[in-house]
């Protein structure tokens, strides 16, 4: 059963190395962020994929996507209506106005359905490396348990490498798909806590994203209206990380933490601004009010 067995591993792994050969992304793909992804600088440590992450962040941002371009079909639908209406009667200036909108909304339109197949390429690829890797992984594990020989030893060395090889695919991908998430632009609406906020009362918000940052100030006026230093962040989403907001009370010199929460974004892939409540106290007696536009 040995010999066996290590003749199957030795002809196995051959075959998966070609095979992975052939699937290597970067080899096949001519992907070229703009910023260079964590996992693949030098001397720098291979990030863990996390497949279902990137599965729901694929999934909402399609969504996203595909509802940003309904709604602009069916602004070209209505301008081309409008189009044939103008051209049986109204001013030659208004119609070539409205040509020129159409054009410019049907170049958006494309512009837009390029989008989405890119990134729909690029999940094809990652779910192609994302098989490799379990496939090679269990392999892996198989030939652990097997006699040491020297023919399982070689399989098992090879197999390594296909999986380094593989995680090392999946980490650049992710790369390269984080660029295809847009902006998440913040705007500070300010904090509600009904009897808790009194006027003259001092507050830090931090909010952070991965190494992104936003520390804003702001005070409880007499009329009970809120001054903030800043109104509005942009943020670039990523796939691994959330949200995490601190809010922190200023008293002279001392500071008072309010409480500390994470929040996912998935949920703000979507064409309308998203108005976002945080409690930000275990009980719920003071909150923050965000809002997210993609």
């Amino acid at each position: 059963r040995s010999c066996s067995f290590t003749g199957f591993s030795t002809v196995q792994s051959r075959k998966l190395a070609k095979s992975l050969s052939r699937s290597s992304v970067r080899s096949r793909m001519s992907l070229k962020p703009p910023k260079v992804y964590h996992s693949l600088q030098k001397g720098a440590l291979i990030w863990d994929p996390k497949p279902l992450q990137v599965k729901k962040i694929f999934e909402a941002l399609k969504k996203g996507l595909n509802e940003y371009l309904e709604a602009h079909q069916a602004e070209l639908d209505y301008l081309s209506g409008r189009h044939k209406d103008t051209k049986r009667n109204s001013r030659l200036a208004f119609y070539y106005d409205l040509d020129k909108q159409i054009r410019s909304v049907e170049r958006y339109i494309r512009k837009l359905e390029f989008h989405i197949s890119k990134v729909e390429e690029l999940y094809e690829a990652y779910c192609i490396q994302c098989r490799l890797r379990d496939g090679a992984t269990n392999m892996k594990q198989a030939f652990s348990l097997s006699p040491a020989t020297k023919a399982s030893r070689e399989s098992l060395l090879e197999l390594y490498r296909n999986v380094q090889e593989c995680t090392e695919d999946m980490c650049f991908i992710e790369g390269a798909l984080e660029v295809h998430l847009g902006e998440f632009h913040v705007k500070m609406k300010g904090l509600v806590g009904f009897a808790r906020l009194c006027p003259g009362d001092q507050y830090e918000v931090f909010v952070r994203l991965g190494r992104q940052k936003w520390r804003l100030k702001g005070k409880i006026e007499t009329d009970d209206s809120q001054t903030w230093d800043e109104e509005e962040k942009i943020f670039i989403p990523n796939l691994h990380e959330k949200f995490e907001i601190k809010v922190t009370e200023l008293r002279g010199l001392a500071t008072i933490l309010v409480g500390v929460v994470t929040c996912d974004s998935i949920n703000f892939f979507t064409t309308k601004p998203q108005a976002i409540l945080v409690d930000i106290t275990e009980l719920g007696t003071i909150k923050l009010r965000l809002e997210v536009l993609w």
